[in-house]
């Protein structure tokens, strides 16, 4: 998991971690493990996340640098 890039496009977008914990109906506690690499993120979580930021789970997790979300089936 790249948690460094996790943290960067949440702020990018201007974004809280009480933000995004919202939205994954997570704890803010919780949230920042994930972005501290102590917890893992489930996939469903991974799903949201990369829909709401507009980009592919792949480049989430630091698999690829390119940012734009692959095309919808």
């Amino acid at each position: 998991m790249n948690i460094e890039r996790l943290k960067e496009i949440r702020e990018d977008k201007d974004l809280y971690q009480k933000d995004i914990a919202k939205v994954l109906n997570v704890s803010q506690q919780q949230y920042n493990k994930y972005e501290l690499g102590i917890n893992s993120i489930p996939i469903e979580k991974l799903y949201k996340l990369a829909d709401l930021y507009e980009t592919s789970i792949d480049y989430l997790v630091g698999r690829t640098n390119e940012r734009k979300p692959y095309p919808k089936k």
